[in-house]
C-alpha cells in the first residue's frame, strides 16, 4: 500500500498526515508521539480515531504539524488521521462519524475590537 496523505486543521494549526501499513509507530515532526505530546489528554485525542476503528497497531503514521498551540495541533492531527483512515477504507467512515471525528471544529479566536482591551473585555468605565 502506498502512503495515504490527508490534512487536518484546528484553530490555526495545520497537520499533514501520512499513513502507511506498519506496526503502529506514530511520529510527529520527527519526534515520537510521547515526546511531542507529553500530556496524556493530547495523546488520547490524537489516537482516538485509531482506537475507534480498532486499527491501533496496523499503521505507521508520520505527521507534519505547524501553527497554533499544542491543543490545536492535537485536534488537527486527530482530524488528519481520521480523514486518512477513511481514505484507506470506506468502512471506517461510519464509526468515525458516530464519534464526531470527521467534523472540522469551526471555532476560531474572535478578533480584538478597537476601543476595547480584547474581543469582549472593555476598558474600565469611569463616570467622573
Amino acid at each position: 500500500m502506498q502512503a495515504i496523505n490527508a490534512v487536518g486543521r484546528r484553530k490555526t494549526s495545520v497537520a499533514r498526515v501520512f499513513l502507511k501499513n506498519g506496526n503502529g509507530k506514530i511520529t510527529v515532526n520527527t519526534h515520537p508521539l510521547e515526546k511531542y505530546f507529553p500530556l496524556e489528554t493530547h495523546r488520547t485525542i490524537v489516537t482516538k480515531p485509531l482506537s475507534v476503528t480498532e486499527t491501533l497497531g496496523k499503521f505507521d503514521i508520520q505527521v507534519n504539524v505547524e501553527g497554533g498551540g499544542i491543543s490545536g495541533q492535537a485536534g488537527a492531527v486527530s482530524l488528519g488521521i481520521a480523514r486518512a483512515l477513511v481514505e484507506a477504507s470506506e468502512d471506517h467512515r461510519q464509526a468515525l462519524r458516530a464519534n464526531e471525528l470527521l467534523t472540522r471544529d469551526p471555532r476560531m479566536v474572535e478578533r480584538k475590537k478597537y476601543g476595547q482591551k480584547k474581543a469582549r473585555k472593555r476598558f474600565q468605565f469611569s463616570k467622573r
